[in-house]
């Protein structure tokens, strides 16, 4: 990792943003930490990131113990598939969880945040490809899964996560951005918490600023 790939990639975002009318200030950078040791992730943070994405609780809590202070404004998102019996520990420690996919999982995170006080802030997972290695919901479900998850008091959802599948050129997987813009803007138009639409990794993230996301997450562009 270095300060000019961070710029680098915040230059992209910048010109991504434009094209679709929007300032770069309204892009979410969430970079990508897992794998990454605390000293490269403290670097980051030096540099301007100001969040960070891991993708495994045990792993995670390891290291934010190890970079205590050092992680103090920095806001940590939870992007990988969560298993309810970890919902615990992932509440504890991440300030958003972006994989919720199910009625049982909400249940737990629920559970664990009303434990300790906490609003816990998630964005549901939709499913935009037919890949089974993929989490997430498919978007005709997404309706009636907002208006179950919303009401547990102690979550608030505040938009939609998705991956679209990997191709070695970006400009297929406009279609799979498109599906998730729609089923944002469907479901935004009913639920004002609706604000962030996390899509796009480092392979694909300025055809998804493109078509609509105003959270991109980036590892290996910033940390190789």
């Amino acid at each position: 990792m270095n300060e000019q790939k961070i710029k680098l990639i915040n230059q992209r975002i910048s010109e991504s943003a434009a094209k679709s009318g929007r300032p770069a200030e309204d892009i979410t950078l969430v970079a990508v930490t897992k794998t990454v040791p605390p000293e490269e992730i403290a670097r980051a943070v030096a540099s301007g990131v100001r969040d960070i994405g891991e993708n495994k609780v045990q792993e995670a809590m390891k290291k934010f113990d190890a970079m205590g202070e050092s992680l103090k404004g920095v806001k940590k998102h939870y992007i990988g598939h969560l298993q309810t019996n970890k919902a615990k520990k992932a509440v504890e420690i991440f300030d958003v969880i972006q994989s919720l996919d199910s009625i049982p999982l909400a249940e737990e995170i629920q559970k664990h945040a009303a434990g300790i006080g906490k609003i816990q802030d998630c964005l549901v997972e939709v499913k935009v490809s037919d890949e089974e290695a993929k989490y997430g919901l498919a978007p005709e479900g997404l309706g009636e899964f907002v208006e179950k998850a919303a009401r547990f008091g102690n979550i608030r959802l505040a938009g939609l996560m998705t991956m679209a599948p990997f191709f070695e050129d970006p400009e297929k997987t406009r279609p799979y951005f498109k599906r998730a813009r729609e089923a944002f803007e469907k479901i935004k138009a009913g639920n004002g918490g609706f604000r962030f639409l996390s899509m796009g990794m480092s392979n694909d993230f300025t055809v998804a600023i493109e078509e609509g996301a105003n959270m991109v997450r980036i590892g290996t562009a910033i940390f190789g």
